[in-house]
């Protein structure tokens, strides 16, 4: 009975062991997930701000600004509702990548996806190249894991599958869809026309034009990639996390899009093909 006891006492310590470490990785998952949403800048602003708010509701109690810290106080009843409205995209994507997990999963559908961003990345190269010898201003925002409904409502719905012949028509002067943005959502476009938020970053020069800062305002909203054809030089530029570059040709331009849209998928299918390398040099003679 003596041994049955401890064993069941040892049983009891081991198993509340393991709980307390599922516990921990749990919370570094949640933790993880959170940094990951907010990776944005427009994420991140609103963080600071409300450090900011909590700094500003204790300092201003050990101050003596008892009215002002009665205000703030009220105003933190309504912090967790205010978070979850002003965070809801980046919570949205956070669901949504959760779903991705299992799509993922799916070999067939994984590659009739991956052949399908092939062709859609060689028809955009295509247009950029014919837009940029043109000297066509042109303003394309590729959405990736955020959707972007709220700007494609504000511009005209397409829902056409990306030709890089549409696409260089949209952006003739002729043309009364030029002026705005062309939104991509996978191999569709999704909008043309679109207004986008204009960012006023510092790090952007006065002489950087208007579609220039557009192109950044939107990738600083939102994770979207957006490629700028400049009217005036016919140079080739994209902004991504809220940084404008310059691209020095359309192949630069592809290695982008193939990286930073379809980068995930290559790498898979790059580890898949050693795999098979190495599988093929074990069994062949």
């Amino acid at each position: 009975m003596d041994y049955l006891s401890r064993f069941k006492t040892l049983y009891a310590l081991r198993w509340d062991t393991a709980l307390a470490w599922l516990d921990i990785l749990v919370v570094a998952a949640v933790i993880y997930r959170l940094f990951l949403l907010v990776r944005g800048p427009r994420a991140w602003r609103i963080v600071i701000a409300v450090i900011l708010f909590v700094l500003l509701l204790a300092g201003s109690r050990q101050i003596g600004f008892l009215e002002f810290h009665w205000i703030l106080d009220k105003a933190a009843l309504l912090g967790p509702v205010a978070l979850v409205i002003l965070l809801l995209p980046e919570l949205r994507q956070g669901l949504e990548g959760i779903g991705k997990l299992a799509a993922e999963r799916l070999p067939k559908l994984g590659r009739t996806e991956a052949r399908s961003e092939v062709r859609t990345i060689e028809e955009i190269v295509a247009a950029v190249t014919e837009l940029a010898a043109g000297s066509v201003g042109a303003l394309i925002v590729i959405e990736r894991s955020e959707k972007l409904d709220e700007i494609a409502a504000n511009g005209v719905i397409l829902n056409a599958t990306v030709s890089a012949p549409l696409l260089v028509s949209i952006f003739f002067e002729g043309n009364p869809l030029h002026d705005g943005a062309v939104v991509i959502r996978h191999e569709k476009i999704l909008a043309a026309a679109s207004r986008l938020p204009l960012s006023d970053s510092s790090r952007l020069a006065q002489t950087v034009h208007m579609r220039h800062r557009a192109a950044v305002g939107i990738s600083e909203a939102s994770d979207a990639l957006a490629i700028v054809v400049s009217e005036e030089k016919g140079t080739i530029s994209y902004a991504l996390e809220g940084v404008l570059r310059r691209l020095g040709s359309h192949l630069e331009l592809r290695e982008v899009l193939n990286r930073e849209v379809r980068g995930e998928e290559v790498m898979r299918r790059r580890r898949i093909r050693e795999r098979e390398r190495e599988v093929e040099k074990v069994v062949a003679p």
